[in-house]
């Protein structure tokens, strides 16, 4: 092996991130608002904190987990007389995305330091790479809102887009892995605001970051999370970091603004042989 293929060897390759909660729509909250909005199309309320429960997951997916969860199955029996059934959550995703395609955009807003984070990758020649809960009717009137904004990554791969499924799957990272012409599986970093997103690297065989505050665990504008005292971040930030490890993060940090010196702590382990 020459110095070069050496030293290809001790760098990350590409990180692929997750959307809402990660690089955008701080608090995640366009995915969660219109899905309470779906259920209530239908007389069945459902709690923001319960909308999250399942965040992470192929939208369809999301439905049906969300009407099994004891509370809501409970107010979906209690409205209809039956368990929601397969052509139940078809109806609701009906109803979401014409929700969730009109309204994606007003929610999606890079989140604070992920622009300047991704000019940085793209200066050390590392490919930006993405994945999401999203199918691709919503991505693809998302993408032209981002990419106004400045936020382009090299690769987007919807939930729908591959036969094989979503997450906690590891295909779709991996289909960015194909996508982008990574050479190895093992330089490849995924940044996730949920613990299916976790999952999802770590299936895949990548490091993984867990993004703590800015996404779906704490599930808080940043206002709101600038509001609090300090011992109620504390609080908050410390259960959903737990959750995050226990999904599988190799590492936790606040926000995508956090992550470049965990790029260079990465690659020295690559340095001495270390793999995720």
């Amino acid at each position: 092996m020459n110095a070069t293929e050496i030293q290809t060897q001790r760098k990350i390759e590409a990180v692929i991130f997750d959307w809402a909660g990660t690089i955008a729509d701080y608090g995640s909250f366009a995915p969660t608002q219109v899905l309470i909005d779906a259920f209530a199309g239908f007389d069945v309320p459902v709690t923001l904190a319960e909308a999250r429960v399942p965040m992470g997951m192929a939208k369809w997916k999301h439905i049906q987990t969300l009407g099994k969860l004891p509370a809501v199955a409970a107010r979906w029996v209690e409205k209809y007389g039956r368990e929601m059934t397969d052509a139940d959550v078809d109806a609701v995703y009906a109803k979401f995305m014409p929700l969730q395609i009109a309204k994606v955009a007003e929610y999606s807003y890079p989140i604070a330091g992920a622009l300047e984070v991704l000019g940085t990758l793209r200066s050390r020649g590392i490919r930006i790479g993405s994945c999401t809960g999203y199918p691709r009717e919503v991505m693809d009137a998302l993408i032209p809102h981002a990419r106004a904004l400045g936020l382009a990554p090299d690769c987007v791969i919807a939930a729908d887009d591959l036969q094989a499924g979503a997450r906690p799957g590891p295909w779709m990272a991996l289909a960015n892995v194909i996508e982008l012409g990574i050479g190895r599986v093992a330089a490849c970093v995924k940044v996730d605001d949920t613990g299916v997103g976790m999952q999802e690297g770590r299936n895949a065989g990548m490091w993984c970051i867990g993004l703590a505050v800015s996404g779906n665990e704490v599930g808080l504008t940043r206002a709101e999370w600038d509001a609090l005292e300090p011992a109620e971040q504390h609080r908050l930030r410390a259960a959903a970091e737990q959750r995050l490890f226990a999904a599988g993060a190799h590492y936790v940090v606040d926000s995508v603004a956090d992550i470049l010196p965990l790029i260079d702590l990465i690659e020295a382990r690559l340095a001495v042989g270390e793999r995720p």
